[in-house]
């Protein structure tokens, strides 16, 4: 879904750096007070605009909250796109794994806010889960059965395994403030987040070796 300034043939400046800064605003006040809880109003005053120029941009509530989360579920799928197939099947993984770690590191608010839709049933994207996501992962898991077929991997379930690094990785978004509760200051620590790597690659690393 695009903003109504980004189906015009010509396109500003000052139009794309509105849509960033709308997008950004939206981000922040849908992940704090949930979709609901949300106003027009708020995320105009996020962005610093007056809310008859942010309509400009988008006729609704609803609009604004179906791109933030289809834009984020772009940049969340970019990683699994670039999984090559003719790559070393386990470094491919490794490198997989460790952008998706990253992304929670660097936009832990996307993360989120995403989780919170899905764990209210999807209503605003299930079409696209059901299409361009599941399209991807099928693409995707029939790359790692063919590595396994080839005896490059381990026997794993190709789907449980993009499950379980969705859960390692995006597990430190969506659940930093119960870390914080265990660990204290030290999910601030600049190793922080390089300990988790080293682990999870580690885990991964040796379990999907294959077996002779």
């Amino acid at each position: 879904m695009n903003p109504r300034a980004g189906q015009t043939k010509k396109r500003t400046r000052i139009q794309a750096l509105n849509e960033a800064k709308i997008f950004e605003a939206a981000l922040d006040i849908f992940a704090t007070f949930g979709f609901r809880g949300t106003t027009i109003d708020q995320i105009a005053q996020k962005a610093e605009m007056s809310k008859p120029n942010l309509l400009y941009y988008f006729r609704r509530k609803e609009d604004i909250y179906i791109s933030v989360l289809e834009r984020t579920l772009e940049t969340w799928l970019t990683p699994l796109t670039e999984l090559n197939p003719d790559g070393n099947p386990i470094e491919e993984i490794g490198k997989y794994a460790s952008l998706k770690l990253q992304m929670s590191e660097n936009d832990p608010t996307a993360s989120r806010l995403f989780a919170n839709e899905i764990l209210h049933g999807a209503p605003m994207i299930e079409h696209v889960l059901q299409g361009s996501l599941k399209n991807l992962v099928d693409e995707k898991a029939g790359v790692i059965q063919k590595w396994i077929d080839d005896g490059k991997l381990t026997d794993v379930d190709p789907y449980h395994l993009i499950f379980m690094i969705w859960a390692s990785t995006q597990h430190y978004a969506d659940f930093k403030i119960q870390m914080r509760a265990i660990l204290g200051d030290e999910v601030d620590q600049p190793d922080y987040y390089e300990k988790a790597g080293k682990t999870i690659s580690t885990i991964f690393f040796e379990g999907l070796k294959p077996r002779h």
